[in-house]
């Protein structure tokens, strides 16, 4: 963890940390606890705000997705992929953060929260993304783009597959995070490690990131009605949130890529940078704030409801204002007062001690 203030500050604002893709993170985090503890509507209307909410709906969970595809390739050499035993190490580590997000996906899910966990899909992700982390940002995205477009006529098949109406067919869902399909997802993990790839800091990749992404959002939203008579192609063609559909996957794609191309532009002005840190401190530790929300979540339930799975009587305690404010706080207490993330930290110091650095050449030379 950082040591003292100017440290932690550096680590926080300092030119190696990217803001704006911290912001994005916080953004898909409040969205995440929106989409969990409010009710959201069934439809978008632009001149009714009241239906705006339904924004967070799929789109922040996507946006998550796309962000982890980010840090992916920050973590592997950004915009010139690591080489040899560098990139090995990295790989490495980041399959051993894989194991460990499995693993407290899976105890987040005893906790009988009734959300759907991200976390299992998140790892499976994490291990599906790593043969592509030594490509160039143009074949990484045209395999993100390819890999949407033919899961999106797939998935509904494989949603049919005898697995998951076996005797065991929920927990195994679960345990895959199946909510999140990792065979659609991939593509939106794919894309954001082409962005990391087209190097995320350059103006001209962040103002391509906002246009092309709007480009795709306003064409996946805008996808024509499917036959009423093709149960298939009504699954395929839609953008409903959670569909895996076609116009869902480059629809809320597009709106993801877009939003955090605002976000990176957003923070290359010092002033809007430093107003929106609560934000980027929550996005810095986006691991934490999840967990934390979860087990808060089932903490409270337990004492006040007695049952850690009735949604509807938790959100009748209106927990999410005040469970938003103090992530918001507590993790920007944390980041400015301790440093990094608590269970960020404990995943970057196990996967270093698992899959230690290995020696230069010129120390293998002259021990």
């Amino acid at each position: 963890m950082a040591r003292g203030s100017a440290g932690r500050w550096q680590r926080l604002n300092g030119p190696a940390r990217i803001g704006g893709v911290d912001l994005a993170r916080g953004l898909a985090v409040i969205g995440m606890f929106a989409a969990h503890l409010l009710t959201t509507p069934e439809f978008w209307d632009w001149g009714d705000p009241s239906t705006w909410l339904i924004i967070v709906d799929g789109r922040s969970s996507i946006l998550f997705a796309t962000l982890a595809g980010v840090s992916i390739g920050l973590v592997t050499g950004g915009a010139v992929p690591l080489t040899g035993d560098r990139m090995r190490t990295a790989r490495g580590r980041l399959a051993v953060r894989a194991g460990m997000l499995w693993v407290s996906g899976i105890l987040l899910i005893l906790t009988g929260v009734p959300v759907y966990v991200i976390l299992p899909a998140y790892a499976i992700l994490f291990l599906l993304a790593l043969p592509f982390t030594r490509l160039t940002s143009s074949i990484v995205l045209s395999a993100a783009g390819g890999i949407g477009l033919v899961t999106a006529f797939v998935h509904p098949l494989l949603n049919e597959l005898p697995l998951w109406y076996g005797p065991f067919g929920e927990e195994i869902s679960a345990v895959l995070g199946w909510h999140y399909p990792f065979p659609v997802w991939l593509a939106f993990v794919l894309a954001g490690l082409g962005i990391a790839r087209a190097d995320v800091r350059r103006l001209r990749t962040q103002l391509w990131m906002l246009g092309a992404g709007s480009v795709l959002a306003a064409l996946g939203y805008t996808g024509f009605e499917a036959p009423q008579d093709s149960p298939y192609l009504q699954q395929v063609l839609t953008a409903d949130p959670h569909s895996s559909g076609l116009f869902e996957v480059f629809g809320t794609g597009g709106f993801a890529i877009a939003v955090i191309g605002a976000c990176l532009l957003v923070c290359r002005g010092v002033v809007l940078r430093m107003l929106v840190l609560p934000l980027r401190a929550t996005g810095a530790m986006p691991l934490t704030a999840y967990t934390a929300q979860l087990l808060i979540w089932a903490a409270v339930a337990l004492a006040m409801i007695g049952d850690t799975g009735d949604l509807l009587a938790f959100q009748a305690l209106e927990p999410f204002w005040p469970l938003t404010i103090g992530t918001v706080i507590g993790c920007t207490a944390w980041a400015l007062l301790v440093g990094r993330g608590p269970l960020e930290w404990v995943l970057d110091r196990t996967a270093k001690i698992v899959v230690p650095a290995r020696p230069r050449m010129v120390d293998r030379l002259n021990p």
